[in-house]
């Protein structure tokens, strides 16, 4: 199951963008997969064919994890 998630990486802009799993405690990297600013539009930094990006855990201030539209359907409220 992938996560969307935002990286707050210090020195940086925001990212967001795909992890297959989230970091571990004993973790020293992350993979971010389509890596894009929050707002979408590529990060000028990258290549434009860059698909991953390893960042390390040092660099990352916190890690935000958006919830899936999946998630959004399942949980939801009834008015009757």
């Amino acid at each position: 199951m992938a996560y969307t998630v935002i990286l707050h990486i210090s020195g940086e802009t925001s990212v967001a963008g795909e992890v297959e799993e989230l970091p571990k405690p004993t973790d020293n990297i992350i993979m971010v997969f389509n890596p894009r600013q929050r707002d979408g539009k590529d990060l000028h930094y990258l290549d434009q064919n860059v698909t991953k990006v390893i960042w390390p855990l040092a660099k990352v201030s916190f890690i935000e994890i958006l919830e899936s539209a999946e998630e959004e359907k399942i949980i939801g409220f009834v008015r009757e």
